[in-house]
Order: C-alpha cells, then sequence, then structure tokens
C-alpha cells in the first residue's frame, strides 16, 4: 500500500504492462523535475554534485545485485549491455554461442550478428511454454564459450532457475550472459553467490524507472576480457584530465561507460531504486515477489472464472510478474485497444495477451481488468 502510495498512475490506471513500459513513482518524478530545475538555472555549477549522485545510484545497484561497485556500469539499454559482451569478447573462428529460439530479439540480433566474424549461434528450440535450461547445455561443445539467457521469459514470463546451469556451464568452462530486464526490481538475485558472468537490465520496466538508463554487470574477474568498445574521456583512471593523454582504462565497468552520462536518466533510476530498496527488495530476499506473485495467481483465478485459458505456467518457483492468456473466440488485438480505452494497460504478445503487474496492483485493479475484458 506504501508502494502504491508513490505510484500516481493507481489513482486513474489499472497499470498491468510493467514487462512492457512502467509509468514512474512519485519520488522519480520529483528527481526528475529537480534535475531539470538544476539544468535550467545553475547548469554546469551543479555538475560535481550530479557526478556524486552517480555514484550514489551505482552503490545503490550494487547492493540490489549483491555485487561490488567496480562490477556496476551504466548503460542506455539492454540491448547495449548485450553488445557489450557480443562484441568485447574474444571470439575465435568457430567457436559458438548457445542460446533459445524464442529469446526476445535483443537477445538473439546481437549473436547472429557475429557470423561474419566466424562465430555460430546455436538456438535451441522451446516447445511449449517452459524452457528447460539444460537443454542449452546440450548444445554446447567444446567450442561453445558463451551462454546467452533471459532469466525470466518476455513473452510467457516462466523464471528460469538460473543456479544449475551457471554451476554446469562453469564445469564445462563456458560462460553465461544474463538478461535480467524481465526479473531485476521484483525478485531477488545474488550475482555474487550465484556467479553471475556477466548481466544486463534496463530501468524501464519493473526497476521503474525511465527509458535510458540501464545497469550493466560484469563479474570482476572478467574486467579485462571485454575489450571496452566505446572509449572517451570517462575510460579512462584519470577522468577528467583532459590534457592527460594515456590510455590507462578504469579498473572498474566505468571503463565501458565511455562519455558524458544520462545525469537525469540515472538520477531517476537511483530514486527507483531507493523506493524499491525501502519496499523490501534485496540481493537475497524480497517481499515486493511474494506480492508479485499473490496478485498475478488472483488475478488468473478471476481470469479463469470468465474463460481465459491461461499459456503461463503457474506452479513453484517458475512464476513471475508475467502472465500470458488467451480469450477464446475474441480479436485479442480488438480487445487490448477496449481495454486501453478504459485506462486499463496490458499488451499483446506472440498472439496471446499478456499483464504483468507490479506489487502496487491490488484486487480492486484486477477486478477492473476482469469487467473489460469480459465486456470488450
Amino acid at each position: 500500500q506504501e508502494l502504491r502510495r508513490q505510484m500516481p498512475v493507481a489513482g486513474e490506471v489499472a497499470y498491468f504492462d510493467h514487462a512492457a513500459v512502467s509509468p514512474l513513482p512519485e519520488p522519480t518524478r520529483q528527481a526528475v523535475i529537480r534535475w531539470v530545475k538544476q539544468a535550467a538555472q545553475q547548469g554546469v555549477l551543479v555538475w560535481d554534485e550530479w557526478a556524486a549522485n552517480v555514484e550514489r545510484v551505482r552503490e545503490l545497484a550494487a547492493c540490489m545485485l549483491g555485487a561490488a561497485l567496480e562490477e556496476i556500469a551504466f548503460i542506455p539499454n539492454t540491448t547495449s549491455g548485450i553488445h557489450l559482451v557480443a562484441e568485447g569478447f574474444p571470439w575465435r573462428e568457430g567457436d559458438n554461442v548457445v542460446t533459445f529460439a524464442n529469446e526476445f530479439p535483443s537477445n538473439i540480433y546481437p549473436w547472429l550478428n557475429l557470423k561474419s566474424r566466424g562465430v555460430e549461434t546455436r538456438l535451441v528450440p522451446v516447445e511449449g511454454v517452459v524452457a528447460d535450461p539444460m537443454q542449452l547445455l546440450e548444445a554446447c561443445d567444446d567450442r561453445t564459450r558463451l551462454i546467452s539467457v533471459s532469466w525470466v521469459s518476455f513473452c510467457t514470463g516462466w523464471r528460469l532457475d538460473i543456479a544449475e546451469l551457471l554451476e554446469q556451464a562453469r564445469r564445462r568452462g563456458i560462460l553465461v550472459f544474463l538478461d535480467a530486464i524481465q526479473g531485476l526490481g521484483v525478485f531477488p538475485l545474488d550475482v555474487s553467490s550465484l556467479e553471475v558472468d556477466f548481466l544486463a537490465a534496463d530501468g524501464h520496466k519493473w526497476l521503474l524507472g525511465p527509458e535510458g538508463a540501464g545497469i550493466f554487470y560484469l563479474r570482476r574477474e572478467h574486467l579485462d576480457l571485454l575489450r571496452p568498445l566505446i572509449v572517451g574521456w570517462n575510460s579512462v583512471e584519470h577522468a577528467g584530465q583532459f590534457d592527460r593523454i594515456e590510455w590507462r582504462p578504469r579498473q572498474s565497468a566505468g571503463r565501458y561507460e565511455g562519455g558524458s552520462q544520462n545525469m537525469v536518466g540515472i538520477a531517476a533510476l537511483g530514486a527507483s531504486l531507493q523506493l524499491l530498496s525501502e519496499s523490501g527488495l534485496a540481493a537475497d530476499q524480497s517481499l515486493l515477489a511474494e506480492r508479485v506473485l499473490e496478485i498475478t495467481d488472483h488475478a488468473c483465478q478471476r481470469l479463469e472464472k470468465i474463460g481465459a485459458t491461461i499459456v503461463s505456467r503457474r506452479e513453484g518457483e517458475g512464476r513471475s510478474g508475467i502472465v500470458a492468456f488467451d480469450l477464446p473466440g475474441k480479436n485479442l488485438a480488438v480487445v487490448r485497444r477496449y481495454c486501453m480505452e478504459k485506462k486499463i494497460a496490458l499488451s499483446c504478445r506472440n498472439g496471446l495477451l499478456r499483464i504483468s503487474p507490479h506489487a502496487y496492483v491490488d484486487e480492486e485493479d484486477v477486478g477492473r481488468l476482469v469487467g473489460a475484458l469480459s465486456d470488450a
């Protein structure tokens, strides 16, 4: 309820589309307003304050992931984080990368783009809703350098148990990239204890942040593995000393940030991370996850009563905040458009309707959703 009070959208809209784009919390809105006022009224006079805030937000991100400060970099989107790995990795001709065939396009195209460098991308088919991470391992051989996988499926919402995948990959000497955008912000994730190699997530979904400000993580031991792609004044240890030309890259993930940063976006992301932290999100536990699973289970029960077919699997630890379903006999695009006109936000993905409520969504919102679906 406290989180709901911080979400202006909740006063008017039943919001079930956090897997697409999240509305901003009030503290985040205020952070943007404050930055804009400072930029308009003071400009460079407050630049040092902005730079200090970037490091404060880096600390918040590191705490949320159970990571060290030097393992965190800011990126404009998840795609950029994937490219840091895809294009910076020391591939050799004949190497391969393995991923699921039903991944979000941004977790497929960067790997396919490596074909010109002699790198094969192996797309593992997924039958049904539940992807088996062990199938990824079965597709690997002695030339597999990397497995890339989404923690939570953008379409069906199935949440992978990544612990065993990471352990088995380590035994084979294979690194793992984790696209965490559809889970980070709700479910706890301790990258240190799990020994995640690389991770990226934009802030504009479950992290309740704006578009254009995201998080990249790489395990400290891999710092010199990835060749920095876009380097500039901010990539070196002596950043800010513009008359000193010496290639001494930062001994942190900050070397991948290049030049000027999205100060306003990072300030906004920081406000959202602070709110989520105060709401019970940490690397090792999350009160938010319990509520998200509770409200999605409730929504599934209500949807089934009006004849909806729940396509997402809803048992055990594989559940997430994403639910895909069908309404037999109805034009789903028309249904979605009707709901949007009634100020009920949801998506269509892969021929199904998809809802993705955050922890502040309540039973009254679910009632509005079900009523609109029935009337459409």
